[in-house]
């Protein structure tokens, strides 16, 4: 049976599923053989991550990183398997469902002491504040948001391939992500320099930035624990759909 396909956005995430080696075109292939692309931020980046594993006969995607909290009650730590993913937050936007066998058998894989919730998972095309995750929780009711699992739905979709996403929420609907970090992340992907030249203007939001460090390491050790090696859950991932589901 040919391999799923994961794509990260970041090498940090995509080193909690563990060593992996080159496969070609830029993509990587780990120890229980799933394909895996590092994508970089955004919709076209994972756009275009996508569309490398389909050509290298991923038979299934899924985005599987961090995100951040829209919904209230969900803390830091928390998984994510949504049911849907969408694009936008307006009514007008049709949502993308997710693979219903392959995310409740995952669900029910995760570690006990996992805290999981479901709902719709929001893309947006740049990283969003406490004022603005206000709005767009009441506007969408979407449980949290990331940049790029919309783009990786579209692309299975046009491909006749099962998606899901799985997110670790990083930052709460509590928590304001610093300005700095906001304009250093315009473009697709997190300029450093930008963020150290933001917080020499603005050295108070250096508390801020520490907070979201400390939330960022809670996130990487459940995505570690989720993606260990040998665990219900990694199989259950890696696994990918039933095959029913598979074209």
């Amino acid at each position: 049976m040919k391999p799923i396909g994961i794509v990260s956005a970041l090498a940090a995430e995509a080193r909690t599923l563990g060593p992996a080696v080159p496969h070609g075109t830029g993509l990587r292939q780990l120890a229980d053989g799933a394909l895996l692309a590092v994508s970089g931020i955004g919709e076209s980046a994972a756009a275009a991550a996508a569309r490398r594993l389909v050509l290298a006969g991923a038979t299934a995607l899924a985005s599987f990183g961090m995100a951040g909290g829209l919904d209230p009650t969900l803390i830091c730590g928390a998984v994510l398997l949504p049911e849907e993913v969408a694009a936008g937050a307006g009514p007008e936007t049709a949502p993308s469902a997710t693979s219903n066998d392959w995310r409740q058998r995952l669900r029910a894989a995760l570690p006990a002491s996992c805290i999981a919730g479901g709902g719709r998972l929001l893309t947006v095309d740049r990283p969003v504040g406490r004022n603005a995750k206000v709005d767009l929780w009441h506007r969408s009711r979407a449980a949290a948001v990331d940049m790029e699992s919309a783009a990786i739905a579209a692309v299975a979709a046009q491909a006749d391939r099962p998606f899901i996403a799985l997110r670790v929420i990083v930052d709460t609907a509590a928590d304001e992500l610093p300005p700095a970090v906001i304009a250093a992340s315009a473009g697709g992907r997190l300029r450093t320099g930008r963020l150290l030249a933001g917080l020499v203007r603005a050295p108070g939001e250096v508390t801020a930035l520490i907070r979201l460090s400390a939330r960022y390491r809670i996130a990487t050790r459940v995505l570690a624990d989720v993606a260990r090696p040998g665990s219900a859950a990694r199989r259950a991932l890696v696994g990918g759909p039933g095959a029913e589901e598979i074209r």
